[in-house]
């Protein structure tokens, strides 16, 4: 049986994808950054302008997970990898800053050695309401 040359990087992909799944589930969100995300990384929310730079998106994410006072559920639903790209369809019911709140987004990721380059945040803004 021939091989892909491109197998063993899909594979090393959906490893390091079904990694990060595990810790983010775990709500070790700002160590999954350090592990997974590129010193260049590009982060971007649907359309706003992207926050470019791991420290720059650290920093970002430190104050979110700050807000955080509670996690009722932080689950991958579907994960889907393609050579260097993943998506992963995240559900999430957080308490942030008091307020329950539900949502439903996707991740659309992009890899390189290893590492997440470019990752944007897709989900519809009026879903992101009190439960």
């Amino acid at each position: 049986m021939k091989t892909n040359a491109s197998t063993p990087a899909a594979e090393t992909v959906r490893d390091r994808v079904q990694q990060l799944v595990a810790r983010a589930e775990q709500w070790k969100i700002l160590e999954a950054m350090q592990e997974f995300y590129a010193d260049n990384v590009v982060m971007q929310d649907n359309l706003n302008a992207p926050t470019i730079g791991l420290a720059a998106n650290l920093e970002r994410e430190r104050a979110f997970v700050a807000s955080v006072t509670k996690v009722n559920e932080m689950r991958a639903e579907a994960v889907i990898v393609d050579g260097n790209r993943a998506v992963i369809n995240w559900r999430q019911d957080l308490i942030v800053n008091g307020q329950r709140l539900t949502f439903d987004q996707l991740s659309l990721q992009l890899w390189e050695n290893g590492k997440i380059v470019h990752e944007r945040f897709v989900y519809d803004p009026s879903t992101l309401s009190a439960a």
